[in-house]
């Protein structure tokens, strides 16, 4: 079951980036663009959650520091995006 839900919430991300990146091709804001990087990285922390917990789990293979870091660059991605194109 646990791994239905890492992949739904793997999905969820990338409809949300898809969704804001297109608002931003759209629109041209730059927030939306920061928002759709955010959450291309939290996609890609998803795939790397699945692959750590349900392709190769056991202590061969440890994704944890590639999954921490990969997810502080996407929360930093949109918090530099709130500081600095905030109009």
């Amino acid at each position: 079951m646990a791994e239905a839900v890492y992949i739904l919430c793997a999905l969820t991300a990338a409809a949300c980036a898809a969704l804001l990146l297109r608002g931003y091709k759209r629109s041209g804001h730059r927030l939306l663009f920061w928002s759709g990087l955010c959450f291309v990285l939290l996609f890609l922390n998803n795939v790397l959650l699945v692959l750590d917990k349900v392709i190769y789990p056991g202590p061969q293979l440890d994704l944890s520091l590639v999954r921490s870091v990969v997810s502080l660059l996407g929360v930093g991605t949109l918090l530099y995006g709130l500081i600095w194109e905030s109009d």
